[in-house]
């Protein structure tokens, strides 16, 4: 990880902590499992603690029409089919490249049964390579849903978790700030396994297989170990359909003008953070805190500040 690369982690307590039934499809535990493992691996200390308010409507006004926030204010588990009628309805997935100003804006990539690390990887890469030279991003949202992974209780593909975490480090090395948020999977304990993997990718730390303690260990039983193979499935998707796959979305790429070449510039932050010396803060006062959220653990760093070594200093 470069020195200069600012990586923060978000996690909702409350949303993790939701439970809908045994026989939900939605399992928010899985996010509370991740933060666990994220927690046990130590991974927190290597990344800023990003903490934001909900959004208030005069805020969600900035980007959202006066219609659309008054919306989303009627929408609730009970009344949310009055309003998605007209999103449900969906031709056949090849056709899915969006409608009038939006076509060939959307970018559908429908997958047979059974796709395994090596044909989904290569076409993964392929694929984004060319939508980030046709768009020129300045930003990019990675959605890192897993019911891709084998063994998956609704998914049907073959993927391990090295090969689904190889497209988080083929989109991070775009060098593009990155906003990389969870989705489906309903093995949860998979799912917490390869975000895991994930968060290490994106900080550059290789994990070790074996599952430190922590308060979900029982969940991983019996092996205890982090990464999970490919599944053994029949794979559906010959060379030649992936082929087939292949020249008709580089061909729709074709036809969006490629945006114009612009350097990337820094976008300043929406509020004011302050930097500090250290050397003249007063080591009496409470670190408060929003400081101590900033703080990260460099890896040539062999103590956890300096109260951890006035602590070492007393046992002597």
């Amino acid at each position: 990880m470069k020195p200069k690369d600012r990586i923060s982690y978000f996690y909702d307590g409350d949303v993790g902590s939701v439970y809908f039934g045994p026989n939900h499809p939605m399992k928010p535990h899985r996010l509370c499992m991740t933060h666990h493992l994220v927690l046990a691996y130590e991974l927190h200390k290597k990344m800023e603690i990003y903490r934001p308010h909900k959004a208030y409507p005069v805020e969600l006004a900035q980007f959202h029409s006066a219609d659309y926030v008054e919306f989303l204010h009627r929408i609730t588990p009970d009344t949310q089919h009055l309003y998605s009628e007209e999103l449900s309805k969906r031709g056949e997935f090849s056709l899915e490249i969006g409608e009038r100003e939006g076509k060939f804006y959307s970018i559908n990539v429908p997958l047979k049964d059974g796709i395994d690390d090596n044909s989904f990887t290569r076409l993964f890469k392929t694929i984004i390579t060319k939508v980030v030279e046709t768009y020129q991003p300045n930003a990019i949202v990675l959605q890192c849903g897993a019911d891709s992974l084998a063994g998956d209780r609704l998914g049907c593909f073959n993927l391990s978790i090295d090969g689904h975490s190889e497209c988080v480090r083929i989109v991070k090395k775009f060098n593009l700030p990155l906003l990389v948020t969870g989705g489906g999977g309903y093995t949860k304990e998979n799912v917490a396994r390869c975000w895991t993997v994930e968060t290490g990718v994106l900080l550059e730390s290789e994990l070790p297989n074996e599952i430190p303690e922590n308060e979900y260990i029982k969940y991983f039983a019996p092996d205890y170990s982090l990464k999970i193979p490919q599944g053994h499935i029949e794979n559906f998707n010959s060379k030649s359909y992936i082929g087939s796959i292949k020249i008709q979305v580089l061909e729709n790429l074709r036809y969006i003008q490629h945006a114009p070449s612009v350097q990337m510039q820094e976008v300043p932050p929406d509020f004011y953070i302050p930097d500090f010396d250290e050397d003249k803060q007063n080591p009496d006062e409470r670190v408060d805190q929003h400081t101590q959220d900033k703080q990260i653990q460099r890896d040539d760093e062999y103590y956890e500040g300096d109260n951890d070594n006035d602590h070492n200093m007393e046992d002597v």
